[in-house]
């Protein structure tokens, strides 16, 4: 990906959940692009449209929710962390999605920090092939 130098388990320990969150929302944003362009020219309106409608917290929460069973035990200690971490959510978001999405975007950004490319693209992957409920 993009980074060039990535943290050992010691640095990425004191990192808040919040700022790996925060970088984990950006690689998922970049992937579900990268995702959307790849499907087929079209409108701007129409991609931007679509990935919307897969980085809000609500569809990150219902992904987390669905691929919570296929982490590991540390990873799932992540989003934990991510999830009860002390944030403020918009006013117009349901709090409990919104936790859960804070939570998957901190696994992401954990993953991206420590170059962990595969997975991170494992999981986005999974992500991805969520049919809408």
């Amino acid at each position: 990906m993009l980074i060039n130098h990535v943290l050992d388990e010691q640095e990425l320990k004191e990192y808040s959940p919040i700022v790996l969150a925060y970088i984990g929302d950006a690689a998922f944003e970049l992937i579900v692009r990268t995702h959307l362009i790849q499907a087929g020219n079209r409108r701007i309106k129409e991609i931007h449209k679509d990935a919307v409608g897969i980085v809000k917290a609500e569809s990150q929460a219902k992904i987390v929710r669905q691929i919570y069973d296929t982490l590991s035990e540390q990873e799932k200690d992540i989003v934990r962390r991510g999830r009860n971490a002390k944030s403020h959510p918009p006013r117009n978001a349901d709090v409990q999605q919104y936790k859960m999405s804070t939570g998957f975007e901190a696994l992401l950004g954990y993953l991206y920090l420590k170059g962990d490319e595969q997975r991170l693209l494992t999981l986005a992957s999974l992500a991805l092939e969520q049919p809408e409920k």
